[in-house]
């Protein structure tokens, strides 16, 4: 009887252990402020949600918008967004809100980015509701995340006035643009060129069948085609907003250790030449644009400073 008291305590002890190990990690998930607004639908999609946070809701305020990374396969609008700069934001006056969108295992490429265009024309649609300065808003991201917010920035107004949709009908111009190891173009003859430089022999793993899957093609040529329309470098033009953009390299920096192909794969996908020739053009089309790495000179040395002289300092 005494041992069976024994387990049955020793059991029970186990399972409370592992309760309160589900609960602490489930509270070190996340430690961001609560959302004036959680899980907002802009779409019909699950995954077309975004969390709120209002910075001063007795004015319009300015707001920007965070889309996380994660290479079109993961992420989430609450575990992506850097803590820090969400509460810096918020005590400069400029307001959040944090997107999920569809994954391309859901819908290929650029069914994420147009997700985006549309959450960025609901949040105008409700900029008397929500009192958002709707003439000042902006967006950043990392990897993925900053791939699309740079499509935002440099295409074309995507306001379709003629729409019976009125949240169709708000323009998906934004004030500026921030970035964090964002891929300036996605087309494959600059991949190629790229992985030649670091990983010669490993185009394969870059440009295979994975990319076909992410653009729903079945050649290069057509997934090239798709990615002319979604790169920066493809689309920019000489009316396009200001720009930040982070690197963690430095341009001389040497390779990682060639064995380790996820870490060098994740750190050419990274790397601060596709901000390089995004530069360039911008200098050549007199843009405003702000490049940051190890050792560089930029004005900007991050996010919150570049936006808060842009979205209220301007």
């Amino acid at each position: 009887m005494k041992n069976r008291q024994q387990k049955l305590f020793t059991k029970h002890s186990a399972i409370l252990v592992l309760m309160l190990v589900s609960i602490y990690s489930c509270a070190q998930k996340s430690t961001l402020p609560t959302p004036d607004m959680a899980n907002v639908k802009y779409g019909e999609h699950e995954r077309n949600v975004m969390d709120v946070w209002f910075a001063d809701k007795s004015k319009p305020t300015p707001l920007a918008i965070f889309i996380h990374g994660g290479g079109f396969v993961s992420g989430d609008k609450q575990t992506k967004l850097n803590e820090d700069e969400l509460k810096e934001l918020l005590k400069a006056g400029i307001s959040v809100a944090s997107i999920n969108y569809r994954f391309k295992s859901t819908a290929p490429l650029p069914a994420a980015h147009y997700d985006a265009k549309r959450a960025l024309q609901f949040i105008r649609s409700k900029a008397d509701a929500w009192n958002i300065n709707k003439n000042k808003i902006a967006a950043w991201g990392s990897s993925a995340g900053a791939q699309i917010s740079m499509w935002l920035a440099f295409n074309d107004d995507m306001a379709n006035p003629e729409s019976t949709d009125p949240i169709e009908r708000e323009s998906t111009r934004l004030t500026c643009v921030a970035t964090k190891g964002g891929q300036t173009t996605m087309v494959s003859e600059f991949w190629l060129r790229h992985i030649n430089n670091y990983a010669p022999g490993k185009e394969k793993a870059f440009l295979g069948n994975k990319r076909l899957q992410t653009f729903g093609v079945e050649t290069i040529e057509e997934s090239d085609e798709i990615a002319k329309t979604i790169s920066a470098l493809s689309i920019i033009s000489n009316d396009d907003p200001p720009i930040f953009m982070q690197y963690s390299m430095s341009p001389d920096a040497p390779a990682p250790d060639s064995d380790k192909f996820q870490r060098l794969r994740g750190w050419i996908v990274h790397h601060v030449v596709f901000g390089i020739e995004l530069k360039e053009k911008m200098d050549h089309l007199n843009l405003e644009s702000y490049l940051y790495y190890p050792g560089s000179d930029s004005e900007y040395n991050s996010v919150v400073k570049f936006f808060t002289d842009k979205l209220l300092n301007e």
